[in-house]
C-alpha cells in the first residue's frame, strides 16, 4: 500500500489534539473503499481444505454478515490427549502475509505434525483485509481489544470461539507484519483518533518476533528466528539496540506485555506464544518469501516443542 491511500489515515484533526467522536469515526469509515476480495482470495482457499480439516464458521461481522463470515480450520482427528496449537492471522487485515501464511501452513505443513491438534484462523479481520486497514470498521484496533466485553467484533468472536473449545493451548503464534504504512498512515491516524501528538517508529528492514514480557520463552523465540533465517533476513537492532522503540532481548526478538496490552497472542494464556513481524516493503523480499517466512515461523515453534520431547 502506497502513501496515496491517505484516506485510511489522519485528517487535519491531528493538529487539534481532540479525540474523535462518532462523527469523525463515521467520516473516516465513509472514506474507506474495498481494494481486494476476501471471498475470492481467502474464503475460496479455506473451502479447498474441507477434505483435510473441519471448517467451522464461528461468527460473522455485523457490517456485512454475508460478505464477512469468520472461519476456523480445525484438526479432523481431534484428540484431547494431544497438545493443541493455535495459529492466528489477519488480526490486522492489511498484513497480507499473516493471512496467507496461516493458510499456507494449513495447506502445506499442518498434516506433517499429526501429534498436535491445530486451530488455525487465517483472517480474523476480513473487513480490514478488503479495505487494507489496521482498524476495523469502527476505527478500533482488534489487536488491542482482546478483553472481556470487547468492542471489537473480530476479537470478541474469536475469544468466544476459543473458549467454546474448552481446551488449553500449548502454543499460540500470531502472524503479523510491520509495514512502511505504519508510519505513513496508521500511526498518524491513531494520533488523530486519540487526540495526541503522532509518534513514528524506525521501521526495521527484516523479520522479528515479539514475545510476552511476562513469559518471554527465550529459547522458543530463538528457534523461530533460526527457522525464519532459512527463508529471509532478520531485522537488525537500531543504534540504541531497539526495534520499533523496544529493547532487543536477543537477535530479532523484543517483548511486549501481551495481556496488559490486550494482544491476540496473550489471550489464550499459552505457555509458548509469539507475534511474528514480517517486513513486506523490503527490497530484499518477494510477497511469496514473506508468506514463506510466516510458515517457517510456525514450523520453528513446532520443531522447538518437538525437541523438548526428543
Amino acid at each position: 500500500m502506497t502513501q496515496d491511500n491517505q484516506t485510511n489515515g489522519a485528517s487535519s484533526s491531528s493538529s487539534s489534539l481532540t479525540q474523535w467522536g462518532d462523527k469523525e469515526r463515521q467520516d473516516w469509515f465513509q472514506k474507506q473503499v474495498i481494494k481486494r476480495s476476501y471471498q475470492d482470495e481467502v474464503v475460496s482457499k479455506i473451502k479447498t481444505l474441507t477434505d483435510k480439516f473441519e471448517i467451522i464458521q464461528y461468527g460473522s461481522l455485523s457490517c456485512n454478515p454475508e460478505q464477512y463470515p469468520l472461519f476456523a480450520i480445525k484438526s479432523l482427528n481431534w484428540d484431547a490427549n494431544k497438545p493443541t496449537i493455535l495459529v492466528t492471522g489477519g488480526v490486522h487485515g492489511y498484513e497480507t502475509s499473516g493471512v496467507h501464511g496461516a493458510l499456507g501452513f494449513a495447506e502445506q505443513k499442518a498434516l506433517q505434525y499429526p501429534h498436535y491438534n491445530f486451530v488455525i484462523t487465517p483472517c480474523i479481520s476480513p473487513w480490514g483485509y478488503e479495505t487494507i486497514n489496521r482498524w476495523n470498521n469502527l476505527a478500533i484496533d482488534p489487536n488491542r481489544s482482546f478483553y472481556q466485553n470487547s468492542p471489537a467484533e473480530e476479537s470478541a468472536n474469536l475469544m468466544a470461539f476459543i473458549q467454546s473449545l474448552n481446551t488449553e493451548f500449548l502454543m499460540h503464534i500470531d502472524l503479523h507484519e510491520t509495514t512502511d504504512t505504519d508510519n505513513q498512515i496508521f500511526l498518524p491516524a491513531l494520533a488523530a483518533r486519540d487526540g495526541v501528538k503522532p509518534t513514528i517508529w524506525e521501521i526495521p528492514d527484516g523479520f522479528y518476533v515479539v514475545g510476552d514480557a511476562e513469559n518471554p520463552a527465550d529459547e522458543f523465540q530463538k528457534a523461530i528466528i533460526q527457522s525464519v533465517e532459512n527463508v529471509t533476513h532478520i531485522a537488525p537492532s537500531d543504534n540504541n539496540n531497539r526495534i520499533i522503540g523496544e529493547p532487543v532481548s536477543q537477535h530479532g526478538v523484543i517483548n511486549y506485555m501481551a495481556q496488559k496490552l490486550f494482544l491476540c497472542m496473550g489471550f489464550t494464556g499459552a505457555k509458548y506464544c509469539s507475534t511474528t513481524e514480517v517486513y513486506p516493503d523490503s527490497p530484499k523480499v518477494t510477497p511469496q518469501e514473506c508468506i514463506d517466512a510466516q510458515i517457517a515461523a510456525v514450523i520453528g515453534g513446532l520443531n522447538y516443542l518437538d525437541s523438548l520431547n526428543s
